[in-house]
């Protein structure tokens, strides 16, 4: 039998919450793209940017071809992430920061899963050490997490190095994959209590943990969860959402 001939339970809200508490985490780790916001930020942010002329016309074409070749699976996931920040080098901090703000404004902030949000905040207020790991550059998954309280220190996301205000192409970090669990390892959290994740490339982290919650799953998430018997929970706004938005994209892992 096939993992997608085992049935998986999906939550209702009022069970997807229960189980959170009832698991009485410590410490919590979130997924961003997909799992506290529907779409793909990353990429999405990449795309305005590039029409907004932050990078020049040569960068543009650069990138728009290798995305192409990405998804054709000619390049890996961690090299389509890394390229996605890697895109900025030479542009100031500062500015990427503001961008950043401005396209969570507009663009994310009205696709937050209202779900997500209440959790979180129960979960805030309750005191646990709440994460955030993402594949998507720093700056838009900074802003997009300043309503959940969820502080800087606390965010592990795709990211380069910033000398004196300018962006580098050296990367710090792109958590993917495996590269998800390695990151949290790293910052000390080698078995956390709680992992939510939307796509495959959170399944790393999601084994690591005591408790997973599979959120707003894409089909390969789904048959991981069949396999591991966990449940999973969709928001009532990804209802009826199809693979192509809640799938293996680069950033929204």
């Amino acid at each position: 039998m096939t993992a997608t001939h085992i049935e998986v339970r999906k939550w209702t809200t009022e069970e997807f919450e229960r189980l959170v508490f009832e698991c009485k985490p410590k410490v919590a780790v979130f997924d961003c793209d997909g799992t506290l916001w529907g779409g793909d930020a990353g990429y999405g942010f990449m795309a305005w940017t590039l029409e907004q002329g932050l990078v020049s016309r040569s960068t543009n074409d650069w990138i728009d071809t290798r995305y192409r070749d990405y998804r054709a699976g000619n390049v890996s996931e961690v090299a389509m992430c890394a390229d996605m920040v890697q895109v900025y080098a030479g542009l100031r901090d500062a500015e990427l920061r503001a961008a950043a703000a401005r396209y969570v404004d507009e663009f994310v902030r009205k696709h937050i899963f209202e779900e997500l949000f209440e959790l979180v905040a129960r979960m805030r207020k309750a005191g646990i050490e709440l994460w955030a790991v993402s594949s998507t550059n720093r700056w838009v998954i900074a802003e997009g997490l300043r309503d959940f309280g969820i502080p800087g220190e606390r965010i592990l996301a795709a990211e380069v190095r910033v000398e004196d205000g300018v962006i580098t192409s050296e990367i710090v970090d792109v958590p993917t994959d495996e590269a998800k669990a390695a990151a949290l390892k790293r910052a000390g959290l080698p078995h956390p209590d709680a992992v939510f994740g939307n796509s495959i490339h959170d399944l790393a982290m999601l084994e690591m943990a005591r408790c997973a919650f599979p959120v707003n799953p894409s089909p390969s998430l789904v048959d991981a969860a069949a396999k591991n018997g966990w449940g999973y929970y969709r928001p009532r706004a990804a209802e009826g959402t199809d693979a192509a938005v809640n799938g293996e994209s680069a950033g929204q892992v």
